[in-house]
């Protein structure tokens, strides 16, 4: 959490593109790693179920943070791929070319889809509910388990590329819901900046853009966590008055998502309710099991 909160500082301060002040209450902080931490400001405390806080002065001072999380991210999508059959080639390919696997992947998978934004409709047909350890924000439910539909007998590395793809969705619709779940309590955003290893991810930041209708940004530094940790000092140090201060001087937004196409926003929504059915089956086959139990 430490981690997360020096992330949060190191991204969301600091000014705009076109070097204006930034409003932290206009931007919500998504720290993707092995989990995923998404952080809100406000100025008054806003209590949303399922999501931590509100804690007073907990990440900028004299404001209000509360925070959700994905207890998997990361952690859900290298699963995902270490399960599958064609881990082993696509793994040896990669080595091959000089790129990690994800890399890899995200390369051949722009290239067959033409674009970032419709690389999505890969995963068309397969759906990934990525809840392999529970469910942390909104729900709280730690037996949430993930469910998979759609999958064939391919082994080849397509077949991974769309397994990867649907994976991510499903990490976007969970980070959507969480999204909706601030909203329905007062705490809005319009725009979204990423930290940790996926942020880098062409293919993620346009995924996550494209299913929350928010702009998705990155910081301009490339390690946001490492940026906000010498903020920190940097105030202690004297170096800075405050921690605003230092934030609008340390820190700006770089790249931006772009637009999100109609028909697209139109495919995330129709994937989306395939997203609920799959959490309906999830909840419904543990209660029928439970009841079996009983009896």
């Amino acid at each position: 959490l430490i981690d997360a909160h020096a992330g949060g500082i190191g991204a969301i301060g600091g000014r705009d593109g076109a070097g204006g002040a930034s409003d932290v209450c206009d931007r919500l902080a998504y720290i993707m790693g092995t989990s995923a931490c998404i952080m809100a400001t406000t100025r008054e405390p806003c209590f949303v179920p399922g999501v931590w806080g509100p804690y007073y002065s907990g990440m900028v001072p004299d404001f209000w943070l509360n925070e959700g999380g994905q207890s998997a991210a990361g952690a859900a999508i290298d699963h995902l791929l270490k399960s599958h059959p064609g881990h082993a080639e696509a793994s040896a390919a990669a080595r091959s070319d000089g790129l990690d696997l994800i890399d890899f992947l995200e390369r051949r998978i722009i290239a067959r889809a033409g674009s970032v934004s419709r690389a999505a409709l890969l995963a068309r047909d397969l759906h990934v509910l990525p809840e392999f350890i529970g469910n942390r924000s909104p729900y709280a439910d730690p037996d949430t388990r993930a469910v998979i539909t759609g999958l064939d007998l391919d082994t080849d590395i397509a077949s991974m590329e769309r397994l990867f793809v649907a994976g991510l969705c499903g990490l976007a619709y969970g980070l959507t819901e969480v999204i909706e779940a601030f909203a329905a309590h007062g705490v809005r955003s319009s725009i979204m900046i990423m930290g940790g290893g996926a942020s880098r991810s062409p293919l993620v930041r346009q995924i996550m853009a494209d299913t929350t209708g928010l702009t998705v940004a990155l910081p301009q530094t490339r390690e946001p966590v490492l940026l906000g940790a010498a903020m920190l000092g940097a105030v202690a140090g004297g170096a800075y008055a405050s921690i605003g201060e230092t934030m609008a001087k340390m820190s700006a937004l770089g790249r931006k998502s772009e637009p999100t196409a109609t028909d697209m926003a139109a495919f995330h929504t129709r994937k989306r309710e395939v997203y609920k059915l799959l959490r309906e089956v999830d909840r419904g086959s543990r209660a029928a099991m439970r009841d079996l139990a009983r009896g």
